[in-house]
Order: structure tokens, then C-alpha cells, then sequence
């Protein structure tokens, strides 16, 4: 009987197999295919945590209440269960090849009032000011009676329909 493997081929065999399996990840432990470097492949836009705007941090003002700031910031991502005092507000989104972007916002509270902020993003009272109010139109359409397939159906016949 012939072998068909010897024990050196064996063991190149492995080796191979085993620094096959090794590849470069990159240095922020992020592990992905090696095509999304590519810049035909489509990279979907991701965005996580509460939007933070320059006009929703602008109308901050410290002595708010928790309810005024949920108000104007929405319910905050991160409360801690022993720092009930403390509201953190983390945004970040990646839009497809570009850099992510993020933005934190710490808000302290004392007796239900708004003591201090601390993040990348602090409130400008002259960029507030500077910023014109803009008015918001709504404009409603009038009701319009809508009847169904059916409903027509039945009264083309000559059949009366209940209201």
C-alpha cells in the first residue's frame, strides 16, 4: 500500500492551515469583511443613541427642571441606577466611508434643577439668539368622504348604506 501523505507534507499541510486563519485585524478590534474598504461597496448609514442638535442644546438653560429638559433633549440613553442626579446623552453616527462621529452630553442635577453640563457640545446663548425663529405652518386638507369599493357598488345598484 502507497502513502499518500508523509509526515512533512502533514505538517506543512497544518501550518498552512493554521496561519490561513490568521489575518490583521484592525487596530480598534473592529472585525469586518475586507471588501467594506472598497469605495463601490455601499456602507448603510448608522445612528445611534438620542439626536443631539446645536438648537436643542442651545435652549438648556441651568435651573431647569428634569421634565423642561426631557422636553427639550428627550428621555436620556444612559441614567445610573446609583447617580440618579446624573443624565448622560450619547449620539453617534457613521455615514458609509466616513469617519464615526460622536457627540456626549453629561447633565447634573440637584433638587430636581440643572446644575451643571459637561460634553463635547455646551449651550451658546449667542448662537440661540443669533438663530432666527422660524414659524411652523401646518397645513391640514379638508375632510374628504372616501367610500369604499363595496360601498359604491351598492349604491350604484340603489342600495341605501348605513351611516
Amino acid at each position: 500500500m502507497r502513502k499518500i501523505f508523509s509526515f512533512p507534507m502533514i505538517l506543512c499541510l497544518a501550518a498552512c492551515a493554521a496561519s490561513g486563519c490568521a489575518r490583521d485585524k484592525k487596530p480598534d478590534g473592529d472585525q469586518s469583511s475586507m471588501l467594506e474598504d472598497l469605495p463601490f461597496v455601499y456602507k448603510m448609514t448608522v445612528q445611534q443613541g438620542n439626536i443631539l442638535t446645536e438648537e436643542m442644546v442651545d435652549s438648556l438653560k441651568l435651573g431647569m427642571t428634569k421634565r423642561q429638559v426631557i422636553f427639550v433633549l428627550g428621555t436620556p440613553l444612559l441614567t445610573d441606577f446609583f447617580h440618579t442626579d446624573r443624565w448622560d446623552y450619547a449620539y453617534t453616527i457613521q455615514r458609509g466611508h466616513q469617519p464615526m462621529e460622536k457627540r456626549m452630553l453629561t447633565l447634573h442635577f440637584q433638587d430636581d434643577a440643572l446644575v451643571r453640563m459637561e460634553g463635547d457640545m455646551q449651550p451658546n446663548p449667542q448662537r440661540g439668539e443669533s438663530r432666527e425663529r422660524q414659524e411652523i405652518v401646518v397645513s391640514v386638507p379638508d375632510y374628504q368622504e372616501r367610500k369604499g369599493f363595496l360601498t359604491r357598488g351598492l349604491e350604484a345598484v340603489g342600495l341605501e348604506t348605513r351611516d
